[in-house]
C-alpha cells in the first residue's frame, strides 16, 4: 500500500493518478473524498445544535467528526487493508486530520498474522498555494486548505516526503516510483 497524506488541495489526487500511471503494475487508488462521497445525506449534515455522529464542515474548513463516521471509517480502512491483503495493489489518498493518531488507526489494521507493507508518504504544499488551488477546484469550503497544511502532517511518520509546491505531480510521482523500487 502507498499511503499519500497531505492537507486539502495538495495534490495527493493528483500524484496518485500520475503514479497509476508511472507504476509498472496496477495500482487501484481510493480517497478519503470517495469514502466522504458513500456516507448517508444524514451523516454529512449537522444535526441539533452542530452536532454530528457523521461528519460535519465549518464554515472556516473547519471538519468534525463523530461515533458513526469513526464506526463506517474503521470498516473502510479494514476494507482496504483486506484487499491489499488479497493481492490488489492500493493507493490511499488521504487527509490525516488527527496527525498521528489517525496514522495510528492504519498502522493497526495494517498489523496482525499477515502484515502489510506501506510506503507512508507525505505531500506537503505551501498553504497559500493550498488556497489558490482550492479556489480553482470550486467544490471546497474555503480556510480547508489552510487549515489542513500542516496539522495532517503533526507527528505523522514518512518514509518520504514530496512537496507539490512547485513541483508537478508527474516529478512527484516519479520520486515515490523510485523510492518504491529501491526498497
Amino acid at each position: 500500500m502507498i499511503f499519500l497524506n497531505g492537507g486539502s488541495s495538495s495534490g495527493k489526487s493528483g500524484l496518485a493518478r500520475c503514479l497509476q500511471a508511472v507504476l509498472p503494475d496496477p495500482w487501484l487508488t481510493f480517497g478519503v473524498d470517495t469514502f466522504v462521497d458513500a456516507l448517508p445525506a444524514a451523516l454529512r449534515t449537522p444535526g441539533p445544535e452542530g452536532t454530528t455522529s457523521g461528519i460535519s464542515f465549518g464554515p472556516d474548513g473547519e471538519i468534525v467528526v463523530g461515533p458513526a463516521f469513526r464506526l463506517l471509517e474503521a470498516a473502510w480502512i479494514e476494507g482496504l487493508v483486506a484487499m491489499a491483503r488479497s493481492g490488489a495493489r492500493v493507493i490511499v489518498d488521504e487527509v490525516f486530520l488527527s496527525g498521528a493518531t489517525a496514522q495510528q488507526r492504519w498502522l493497526n489494521a495494517l498489523g496482525g498474522a499477515q502484515p502489510v507493507r506501506a510506503l507512508w508518504v507525505g505531500v506537503r504544499c505551501e498553504s497559500a498555494v493550498a488556497a489558490g488551488r482550492e479556489i480553482a477546484r470550486g467544490d471546497r469550503i474555503a480556510g480547508m486548505a489552510a487549515s489542513q497544511a500542516e496539522a495532517a502532517h503533526r507527528g505523522v511518520r514518512y518514509d518520504l516526503e514530496v512537496d507539490t509546491t512547485r513541483t508537478e505531480s508527474l516529478e512527484c510521482a516519479r520520486v515515490v516510483a523510485a523510492h518504491l523500487g529501491s526498497h
